[in-house]
């Protein structure tokens, strides 16, 4: 787990200046943990964060590993920050989760019209494979896995090699939390 408060100089989270060192401290906890594929990050503590230390700072993070690792935002103690995450997240079209009481949601980018059934079958099952999808929202696998490759580049899930019943490779699709 990232404790953000902890890489902070202070519990407020102010502009880029003070995000960029912030940055490179999350980029080194993530490399000193090469075989961790998901990073929740607390926020516990954190008073408040502005757009651009948002911006720099947790947002930046997931756009560098978009694809091979995922951060999800928990404890996060106002609306505020979670409005400032968000209209960052969204300038770059970046997914994030938060995971609370509610329970998971996504922030910042929104998966298209098409896709989000397939994005709603995975976070319901933590993991699953194109021909799943296919049979769970009656589309050919052909469809279910274009719409889990978009979903993956995009940033909303996570993806792993596997071996397919026929010996081939498969990939499952995983969710972020």
């Amino acid at each position: 787990m990232i404790v953000l408060r902890d890489m902070m100089p202070k519990s407020e989270g102010w502009g880029r200046e003070m995000g960029r060192p912030v940055f490179s401290k999350l980029v080194e906890h993530v490399e000193r943990n090469p075989d961790q594929t998901i990073f929740p990050i607390s926020f516990k503590g954190v008073k408040q964060v502005d757009y651009s230390f948002a911006s720099e700072t947790v947002v930046q993070l997931a756009r560098r590993y978009k694809g091979e690792k995922g951060f999800y935002l928990f404890e996060i103690a106002t609306p505020y920050i979670e409005e400032n995450v968000d209209a960052a997240a969204r300038r770059v079209e970046q997914p994030l989760v938060v995971a609370d009481a509610k329970g998971h949601r996504f922030i910042g980018s929104e998966p298209s019209a098409g896709s989000k059934a397939a994005l709603d079958f995975v976070v319901a099952r933590s993991h699953a494979r194109a021909a799943e999808i296919a049979d769970a929202i009656h589309v050919t696998v052909a469809n279910a896995s274009m719409k889990l490759k978009q979903l993956w580049s995009s940033g909303f899930l996570l993806r792993r090699e596997s071996v397919a019943d026929t010996g081939g490779v498969e990939f499952v699709y995983q969710r972020i939390a």
